[in-house]
């Protein structure tokens, strides 16, 4: 039996297209190893969003040759797709793929073995029209699934190759989501997050649907007891959508709403298609509808031309959101996009102090959300146990609150009401509720 391993890095699209390929390969007889095993078939799927994420992909290109000289290297997603005669000339690389085809990489990694020179299957994603389906059917995890739902990003950012690595919006069919939803539920997965590259365009291509219907449609699926959404913007959430997302109860109360700065001078060489007015009442509204939600963002310091006043905006606007959670970017030139070529690009010294900044306002706010919840009654669904720890189990809130909690019982898989004790580090402390006599 062939060894495959593989290496994921960047987003959760990227994780769940790994977790696809590595259903196919086990499919066609392979046993998945891990990474430092001594394979004999490399899978690295990469990320291209900032240079760093390109040379992350070297190296792990590089480290899988120091495993085994002989094996067999196939690279495959965004940084293929941007760079495929970067990619193909790094010793070792037998195969490249980019970020279309990926279903057909069992079939494709055995052609090429037989070829004595190296092979580059990657095509203009610009040209592709169709979404590319790839389905799991076999998660490792019980509790909570990825689904992709949707491909490519017409948006164009300033700061973003994204789009040029994942070509135009494609939307997967609704009878295909439901398909695997419905698969997933049967085999004990309880929470959905619909994700994709841009998941608030689903639909937009296919003309009879749009990304409200399709969960509505999820939330109709039996056994299913929570829904997220990955990243979307605020324009997506208009008093239509919101006004129908309060009447399903499996949608989680937790929206991350991307930012990315909080001035408007900002936001409109960001390419950004929103203002800060729009996005605080987008906010407002959501914390009407459902009390205690969670809103966390991500906010690029140190953007070209970003001065000390609009910098000050920022920061006064994370404030008066009063976000749940941030993740802090410091803006790195992406070479390919307009914003790598902009004048007034900041010094890193600024950057590092601006990020420090935010991040420690955001901790400050994270904690003090958290703080809310202690002495109170949360449903928690529990995902796994944790190494090295007697008895104790991890899972979420669905305002996506991590906690751990202990019980003589395994608890994985169960949704059930925990006490909130106290906040430790990064996770909420749980009591479980007595009438579940767990313990």
């Amino acid at each position: 039996m062939k060894k495959v391993a593989f290496y994921t890095l960047g987003c959760k699209v990227n994780q769940y297209e790994t977790e696809a390929m590595i259903e196919s390969f086990e499919g066609a007889g392979y046993k998945t190893v891990e990474y430092e095993e001594g394979a004999d078939v490399y899978i690295i799927n990469t990320c291209t969003v900032t240079n760093m994420g390109d040379r992350k992909s070297r190296q792990i290109i590089r480290r899988a040759l120091d495993s085994n000289p002989e094996a067999f290297i196939a690279v495959v997603g965004c940084y293929s797709q941007i760079s495929p005669d970067k990619v193909i000339e790094i010793p070792g690389v037998k195969l490249v793929v980019g970020t279309n085809e990926r279903a057909r990489i069992v079939e494709l990694v055995e052609y090429s073995q037989d070829k004595e020179e190296k092979v580059n299957m990657v095509s203009d994603i610009m040209e592709v029209n169709e979404f590319e389906e790839m389905s799991i059917k076999n998660y490792k995890s019980r509790t909570r699934a990825f689904l992709k739902i949707q491909e490519g990003c017409d948006q164009y950012c300033s700061y973003c190759i994204i789009p040029y690595a994942r070509g135009h919006i494609r939307s997967r069919k609704p009878e295909s989501i439901l398909d695997e939803v419905r698969h997933l539920a049967l085999n004990g997965i309880m929470e959905i997050v619909l994700t994709g590259i841009h998941v608030a365009s689903y639909g937009r291509d296919l003309g009879d649907t749009s990304l409200i219907d399709i969960i509505e449609q999820v939330h109709q699926v039996e056994g299913i007891t929570r829904i997220r959404m990955s990243s979307v913007e605020p324009k997506t959430l208009n008093d239509e959508f919101i006004d129908r997302l309060s009447k399903l109860p499996k949608i989680c109360r937790h929206f991350h709403l991307s930012l990315q700065s909080g001035c408007d001078a900002t936001l409109k060489r960001m390419n950004r298609k929103y203002t800060t007015e729009e996005y605080i009442n987008v906010v407002k509204k959501l914390r009407v509808v459902f009390p205690d939600v969670a809103i966390t963002t991500d906010l690029i310091v140190g953007f070209p031309g970003e001065t000390e006043e609009e910098f000050e905006s920022t920061v006064d606007f994370i404030k008066k959101v009063n976000f749940s959670g941030i993740h802090v970017f410091k803006f790195s030139p992406r070479e390919g996009t307009p914003a790598a070529k902009y004048k007034n690009q900041v010094s890193p010294q600024i950057k590092e102090q601006r990020s420090s900044v935010i991040t420690e306002i955001a901790l400050e706010m994270e904690t003090a959300f958290k703080n809310k919840f202690i002495d109170k009654k949360m449903e928690v669904l529990f995902e796994y146990k944790l190494q090295n720890q007697d008895n104790a189990y991890e899972g979420h809130t669905d305002n996506y609150l991590k906690v751990i909690a202990v019980s003589d019982e395994s608890l994985r898989g169960k949704l059930i009401p925990v006490k909130i004790i106290s906040l430790k580090e990064d996770f909420l402390l749980g009591a479980l509720d007595e009438t579940n006599k767990i313990i």
